[in-house]
This record gives C-alpha cells, structure tokens and sequence, in this order.
C-alpha cells in the first residue's frame, strides 16, 4: 500500500498524541524497518519523552488525517541517557570544550520518521522545518545510523554537520553519527 502524499503539518501537544500513539509506533517501526514487537517496547519511552521540558511534536498527514510522518524532541539536559552518552563519546574525541559548545544549550530532535511509501516528497524537510521552527535553543543534536540514506541526505542538505562519528551507543551494535548545526534554520533553499 501506498502511503498518500501529505496534506498538512499539524502540532500535537502529548494529550493530542497520546490517543494516537499506536499509530506513531507504528510508523516509526515501518520507517525503520524493525522487527514487530519494537512499538511495545519503545511506547514507554515515547511517553517518558512527553514529560521532558520543551518537548515539541509536529506530524504530517495524509488525506485521511492518516499519519505519513512524525517528529519530535526536546531540550536536551544532564541526567538524560541520551546525553550522557553523547557527552561520554564526545569528551573521549574532542575533550570537554566540544561539550561545551555542543551541549550547554540543545535541542534534541529525538525522532523524524516518513512512511516508506511517502519518502522522497519532502515531507522529512517540512517536518524538521516545521518541529524546529519553534525551538528556542541555539542548537539542534540528533543522532543517525551511519551511512548513505535519504535522512543523511536531508541533514546535509540543510547544513547538519559531524558533531561525533562512528559512535557506538550502549546496548545497539551499530555505528551512529551524531549531528549538530546552529539555530535557526536558514530559509528554504539555503544552507
């Protein structure tokens, strides 16, 4: 099946994703590719995250309010599994000033996730526009498999660059980059 192509953006707060947080799972898992099972382990965290301060949530969807893509993160801080991991890799490579610069003022984008079957239309640009437009930091962080892929593609396209490679997080076997760039974004067309 076909996913249809986007018709709008929409914020959600948590009480507005909630309901619909199957549906997020599982769109995350299919744009993923992971085994089935991976929603029911992940739907603990998902709502872990909502808590978090300057958690911000933009979706797109479909002509039958379908969700076609998800997005969402928020300020990054001491005490969060995530950051700590990043903080451990990037002391070791590039020592506690790159912590610094990087880390005293982030936003997380925690997860940015298109239907397979709606991927290539600019629906991940418009979300990663439309989540960090309301970001008050002057920074975004994420991480991502290493690799080709159409998200590398779209992080470089709009001026993410390597803030950590080749970064082994705990408990996953695979090799992760982490990105950064500054706050705001530039306009559409320009990195």
């Amino acid at each position: 099946m076909t996913a249809a192509p986007s018709r709008r953006l929409v914020e959600l707060t948590p009480q507005e994703l909630n309901p619909r947080l199957d549906e997020a799972l599982a769109l995350y898992v299919s744009a993923m590719n992971y085994p089935p099972g991976t929603a029911e382990q992940r739907a603990p965290m998902w709502l872990a995250h909502m808590t978090r301060p300057g958690w911000r949530c933009v979706v797109a969807l479909g002509e039958r309010d379908e969700l076609v893509g998800i997005g969402y993160g928020y300020r990054g801080a001491s005490g969060q599994w995530w950051h700590e991991q990043v903080r451990h890799g990037l002391t070791m490579v590039a020592g506690p000033g790159a912590v610094e610069e990087w880390m005293r003022d982030y936003f997380e984008l925690t997860e940015l996730h298109v239907l397979p079957g709606a991927q290539g239309r600019g629906i991940g640009e418009a979300l990663l526009r439309g989540l960090l437009g309301g970001v008050t930091t002057s920074r975004v962080l994420l991480s991502t498999p290493e690799g080709p892929s159409r998200a590398w593609r779209l992080y470089r396209r709009v001026g993410f660059e390597d803030v950590l490679r080749h970064y082994q997080f705990t408990g996953d076997p695979r090799p992760f980059a982490v990105l950064g760039r500054t706050l705001p974004l530039s306009p559409v067309g320009r990195a």
